[in-house]
């Protein structure tokens, strides 16, 4: 498939941002990296700015991220005969292969984002929020759950926070927490969300 150099600057921009820092990162170096001439001016024939690069990228992720939960949940009847701690093992290690995926976006973000309030709503909005929400809706439909009247949304914010708090963890500290490897991570996961199953409720006081 052929890339078009406007792909090629948002990706080269992507990449640049997350390994410099989006301040320290010049248009002519983002040309470069594109294979344009550097200083020629390219980057503008197609982007009106470096922010608008930024955006851009940003916004291509969300794209891309909405169709994979849309795909991951339309397909989730195909593994139904499996058991449930198989399911929830491979829930798991899809969200650490996302994570894995959006590494240089999230370098960005923590990075460089707050310098753009509008774009960390929409990272909020496009990709955090949806990633939570299609982990909360494929939860509630798992058969094994069926009439358990928990909040999903709140076991997915748990259960999903985990992942990420694992994967920056490790990512920002160059090994796990406690040097748990993934293989222990992704099995204990998937246990604590078997315990969800036939749990007696204890009322709030």
């Amino acid at each position: 498939m052929t890339v078009s150099t406007r792909e090629r600057i948002v990706a080269e921009s992507l990449r640049l941002f997350a390994d410099r820092g989006y301040a320290a990162t010049s248009v002519a170096e983002i040309e470069a990296a594109a294979g344009l001439s550097p200083g020629a001016g390219g980057l503008y024939r197609h982007f009106r700015s470096k922010e608008e690069v930024l955006a851009s990228a940003i916004r291509e992720h969300i794209e891309r991220t909405r169709k994979q939960i849309t795909t991951v949940l339309d397909q989730a009847e195909v593994f139904s005969d499996r058991p449930l701690e198989v399911r929830l093992r491979m829930t798991c290690q899809a969200g650490l292969a996302k994570m894995r995926e959006e590494q240089d976006l999230i370098r960005v973000l923590f990075r460089d984002l707050d310098q753009f309030p509008n774009l960390v709503a929409e990272m909020r909005e496009g990709i955090v929020n949806p990633l939570y929400d299609g982990i909360a809706t494929w939860l509630s439909q798992q058969p094994e759950y069926a009439g358990a009247e928990e909040d999903w949304a709140a076991v997915a914010s748990i259960l999903g926070g985990a992942v990420v708090n694992y994967w920056l963890a490790n990512e920002s500290m160059y090994e796990p927490p406690t040097r748990i490897d993934e293989k222990r991570f992704v099995e204990s996961w998937a246990r604590l969300g078997l315990g969800l199953v036939n749990l007696e409720r204890t009322p709030a006081s």
